[in-house]
């Protein structure tokens, strides 16, 4: 699908520079932008099903707690 987008002609120009300078050009930031955009009512849907699943869980943790330091060792 093509779309048509209307900015100002500077505005243009300094995002086509900073898509050059990622190695981009500023048609496929556009695109990826719109693909982390579309995507992320997915991820909020998946987290939000992930979160219930999480608050009616019945598991127990039998006295485990966290503990940094012990988190941080390799």
């Amino acid at each position: 699908m093509n779309i048509t987008v209307s900015v100002d002609e500077q505005l243009a120009q300094r995002a086509s520079l900073a898509a050059k300078q990622m190695g981009k050009t500023l048609h496929q930031v556009l695109s990826d932008y719109l693909e982390q955009l579309a995507g992320s009512s997915r991820r909020n849907q998946q987290w939000d099903r992930f979160e219930a699943r999480c608050l009616a869980s019945t598991a127990k943790l039998e006295g485990w707690h966290f503990d940094r330091d012990t988190a941080s060792r390799r």
